[in-house]
């Protein structure tokens, strides 16, 4: 007897009763409904292959049932949720809080089918999901990026340049994208280049242009960055490597507004706003000589910090199933999630190399892993981990002191003095540790 072959089927686990059109909709669209009691929240009954993603219908839920469905976050946390939401709000409570937590979207009366209905084909690889630049792009909700999207807000409007600083790996060309994005000059040109990457002969043709003949192998004519992104943006991540002379330049560019080609001596009007990124410490830089003093107050107008990862606390398990979906969409993997031990291994890991890092192993563990959920032995943190272990109590009390200093600071309406009050402080200390953690008090407000 022939084997039956185990095709994926694509189906919508809807924790409730749809109704016949809803029903009928997403059979059209080729998705099988399996309908699943509130109070029931087992025997779901998926196959490996299957393209499967949960539907939370909160439209009639009763109360009490929402306990039953909180434990369908821990059963079944390897699935994509979406949330049907009444017209009515909802009565708050910690455990609405957490299943709309862990829902990747949410719908309100009238429900808006043909949305849902693309939500999930994009959910399930079929439509891939669509670009996005701005403050979103940044994903997590905890306090310390949610002061980061407040800032990006309110930079992004103001033509100045920005100096956005962090680790290696936090995601500033992401931030930058940002600022770009939801600035007036988001239809023009967004140019990025690696100032480390550039090697030093080549950086002032790189960035400036050079006219014909100017140096050997200067055949033709060539616009430099700056000319290029005319009207848009210039991200220039890791600044600190840009060498002395091309400094210079750079400082023309910020103080007139003009470059000059290489082999040229005619000044050339651009108009472009300049943000720069670095992970290295300019101050520093600039008291070994090594960085333009007049250059780093040009770029330090406005000032970006990026959280490290390890600060970051539930948002790392929020990348880490972002990543493997976005894997998922582009290649094949039986890797639908991550078991408890491993989204703990993940929350306990220090993260030298931060989301960079996160990215990598996730996609690594969806490839050699040959189980539904990916494990901690998986993502190669199945070891004593050294670096959480140096981080130690001393890392847990700075995110400790900041997370304090920002609820108060929120409490207080940024009112400094208030503040202070309420942390039994002087407002020098307050000052002292909005600088220690990095806190510009005009991005806050």
């Amino acid at each position: 007897m022939a084997a039956v072959p185990d095709f994926p089927a694509r189906c919508v686990i809807w924790f409730g009763q749809p109704l016949a059109l809803e029903r009928a909709t997403l059979a059209a669209a080729g998705w099988q409904v399996r309908s699943v009691a509130p109070e029931q929240c087992a025997g779901i009954g998926m196959r490996g292959s299957d393209q499967v993603v949960g539907l939370l219908d909160l439209r009639s839920v009763v109360p009490a049932n929402l306990a039953h469905l909180q434990q369908l976050l821990v059963d079944h946390r390897h699935m994509s949720l979406l949330a049907l939401l009444p017209a009515a709000p909802l009565r708050a409570s910690p455990v609405l809080d957490a299943l709309l937590a862990a829902c990747v979207d949410t719908y309100a009366v009238p429900i808006d089918l043909p949305r849902v209905v693309q939500r999930l084909h994009q959910l399930a690889g079929a439509v891939p999901l669509p670009a996005t630049h701005g403050p979103q792009s940044l994903i997590g909700d905890s306090a310390v990026l949610q002061v980061t999207r407040a800032a990006i807000r309110k930079y992004a409007p103001v033509d100045l340049p920005v100096l956005i600083t962090g680790e290696t790996g936090t995601g500033k060309e992401l931030a930058a994208q940002a600022l770009h994005a939801l600035s007036a000059r988001h239809a023009r040109p967004f140019l990025a280049v690696n100032c480390g990457a550039i090697p030093a002969a080549l950086v002032q043709s790189e960035l400036f242009g050079h006219e014909r003949g100017a140096f050997t192998g200067a055949a033709a004519r060539r616009l430099g960055l700056f000319e290029s992104a005319s009207g848009g943006t210039v991200f220039l991540d890791e600044i600190g490597d840009l060498p002395l002379d091309a400094q210079t330049n750079l400082l023309r560019v910020l103080q007139e507004g003009t470059v000059e080609r290489i082999g040229s001596n005619r000044p050339l009007a651009v108009d472009v706003r300049v943000l720069a990124a670095t992970h290295v410490d300019l101050e520093a830089a600039v008291e070994r000589g090594h960085f333009r003093r007049d250059l780093f107050y040009r770029l330090n107008v406005l000032r970006l910090p990026l959280p490290p990862l390890r600060e970051r606390g539930s948002d790392i398990a929020m990348l880490a199933h972002h990543f493997l979906a976005s894997f998922r969409h582009r290649h094949v993997t039986r890797a639908r999630g991550f078991t408890a031990d491993a989204v703990q291994a993940l929350e306990r890991f220090a993260w030298p190399g931060n989301v960079r890092e996160l990215l990598n192993r996730v996609q690594r563990a969806a490839i050699v892993s040959d189980a539904e959920l990916i494990t901690a032995a998986d993502l190669e943190l199945n070891q004593p981990l050294v670096a959480s272990a140096e981080r130690g109590l001393h890392g847990a009390k700075q995110i400790a002191e900041r997370e304090t200093l920002l609820h108060a600071l929120r409490q207080a309406d940024f009112n400094i003095t208030a503040c202070a009050r309420h942390m039994q402080v002087s407002r020098v200390t307050v000052y002292r540790l909005c600088r220690k953690h990095q806190l510009a008090l005009p991005e806050l407000r």
